[in-house]
């Protein structure tokens, strides 16, 4: 008898031990939730990451999350190689704030196809890549345009009709700046304003100092220049101090960084829009943690979420 009974324990044990890991830990395994980004030298980014890292640390019992994010704003091959990288890790969920609207939803139909929800943040992926992709990803995240033109209204209670102002946008391919420069455009045009020009600062510090010099240069009674970005904005700022236009030319700018708001206090900078960049995060993945709960498959997980934003002027003083 004894002899028998240690034989059934045996193969018991075997048994268990034939099982998929998976299926024994599948009750008690928490979703992995990865965050892309964009530039982490644009301090948006930095922000938006460190409301994530904060939001899971309130809620470490509901999800792990994964964070990564590129070099810089254009460098979009190694964006989609980071997609790649969270397929093959298996994450269950995706949070994208995308480098290029078109460039990246190819990778993004790999994720859902291998059973990956994603949700697009900051940076609107393009609908009719999308459609010709065959499948939805729901857009958390600000309008863009009412923002931008938030910010161009207030800066035309300061011009007369027929000023002169320039536009730098962000990178032209990203459907975030492109609604941005159109809600300064709607702004100029209601105030009876000449834009003389839009080019491109690439979200950087750097080439929109470049830029706005080119414009300063090019147009010497150029009034105002508006930024897709605070970075841009202070590299116009910059700019601005070398051709000798400090309190000539006013800037506007947009997301409400922290290292723009000396600029703000002393009026080298009109106005900038807060998006609530610590929070775009949070609210996307909210938004895909409620689908996953579901059970939503990524073709009934669709839609607009849209965020708030809100005109950030001079602070009054005390």
């Amino acid at each position: 008898m004894h002899t028998r009974f240690r034989f059934r324990l045996i193969a018991a044990a075997a048994a268990l031990c034939l099982l998929p890991v998976t299926s024994v830990m599948a009750q008690d395994a928490k979703p992995k939730v990865a965050l892309v980004m964009k530039s982490l030298a644009n301090e948006f980014f930095l922000t938006m990451e460190n409301g994530a890292k904060a939001h899971q640390k309130a809620h470490a019992a509901e999800y792990v999350l994964i964070t990564n994010g590129i070099k810089d704003e254009t460098d979009t091959l190694s964006q989609i190689k980071l997609v790649e990288q969270m397929i093959v890790s298996r994450v269950n969920v995706l949070v994208i704030a995308p480098a290029d609207s078109k460039a990246l939803v190819p990778v993004l139909k790999k994720a859902v196809d291998a059973g990956i929800l994603v949700v697009n943040i900051d940076n609107k992926l393009d609908d009719a890549a999308l459609k010709e992709k065959g499948f939805t990803v729901p857009f958390v995240g600000p309008d863009n345009r009412k923002g931008a033109k938030l910010a161009g209204d207030f800066l035309a209670q300061q011009l007369k009709k027929g000023d002169q102002v320039g536009i730098i946008e962000g990178v032209s391919t990203t459907y975030n700046a492109q609604q941005r420069t159109l809600g300064f455009k709607d702004a100029m045009t209601a105030a009876g304003a000449t834009v003389i020009g839009v080019q491109s600062g690439e979200w950087e510090i750097a080439p929109g100092n470049k830029v706005a010099s080119a414009m300063l240069t090019a147009n010497p009674n150029i009034t105002a220049l508006l930024c897709g970005n605070d970075n841009m904005a202070i590299g116009a700022i910059s700019a601005i101090k070398a051709a000798g236009k400090t309190g000539k030319v006013r800037v506007i700018g947009y997301d409400n960084i922290n290292a723009i708001q000396p600029m703000l206090a002393d009026g080298r900078v009109l106005a900038t829009v807060d998006q609530f960049g610590s929070q775009q995060a949070v609210f996307g993945i909210e938004t895909v943690l409620k689908a996953l709960a579901a059970k939503k498959t990524q073709a009934a997980f669709g839609g607009t979420v849209e965020t708030k934003v809100l005109l950030v002027t001079k602070p009054a003083k005390s």
